[in-house]
C-alpha cells in the first residue's frame, strides 16, 4: 500500500531560498519538495505538495484532504501558525496524523512565535532542523500510518 501524504506550505514559503537565509537557509521550495518526494519513494509514500499565500485557499485544501481521505498531513503554515484559528479549525477536522513543521526553532525566536494555535489539534511538532525538519516529519507521519 502506498500512503498518500499531503505537505502544506504556508504563507511566504514560495520565497524560500531568498527570504532570510540566516533563518531558513538557501533551499528553495522546489528543493524541499524534491527531497520529500525522494524520501517518500523510499518510505512508500506519495507526497503531494501545496503552497498558498491565501488563508482561505489553505483551508479549502485542508477540507479537500479530508474528502480525499489522505493518510497523513504535514504542515508548515509559517506565520499563520501563531494566529490562524481558521486553519486550526480546518486541521481539527482531519482524522489522520497531522505533523506541524518549522525550519527554524520557533521557540528560540521572537516571543510571538513561541505559541502555536495548532498545538491542540496536531499529533506533534518538529522544528529547528532546516530542510531536514520536513524529512523528520515525513518519517514521523509514516510511523503513524
Amino acid at each position: 500500500m502506498v500512503a498518500n501524504v499531503l505537505m502544506l506550505h504556508g504563507i511566504n514559503h514560495n520565497m524560500f531560498g531568498k527570504r532570510d537565509p540566516r533563518q531558513y537557509g538557501t533551499a528553495t521550495l522546489a528543493d524541499i519538495d524534491q527531497a520529500l518526494q525522494a524520501l517518500g519513494e523510499e518510505l512508500g509514500a506519495q507526497v503531494e505538495s501545496f503552497q498558498s499565500n491565501f488563508e482561505g485557499a489553505m483551508c479549502e485544501r485542508i477540507h479537500q484532504a479530508y474528502e480525499d481521505r489522505v493518510d497523513a498531513v504535514l504542515i508548515n503554515a509559517g506565520a499563520w501558525t501563531h494566529y490562524s484559528y481558521g486553519i486550526r479549525d480546518a486541521l481539527a477536522i482531519i482524522e489522520v496524523p497531522v505533523v506541524e513543521v518549522h525550519m527554524s526553532n520557533i521557540h528560540a525566536r521572537e516571543p510571538f512565535r513561541h505559541h502555536s494555535v495548532f498545538a491542540e489539534v496536531v499529533r506533534g511538532q518538529i522544528c529547528g532542523f532546516g530542510v531536514e525538519t520536513y524529512l523528520l516529519a515525513l518519517r514521523a507521519a509514516m510511523s503513524m500510518v
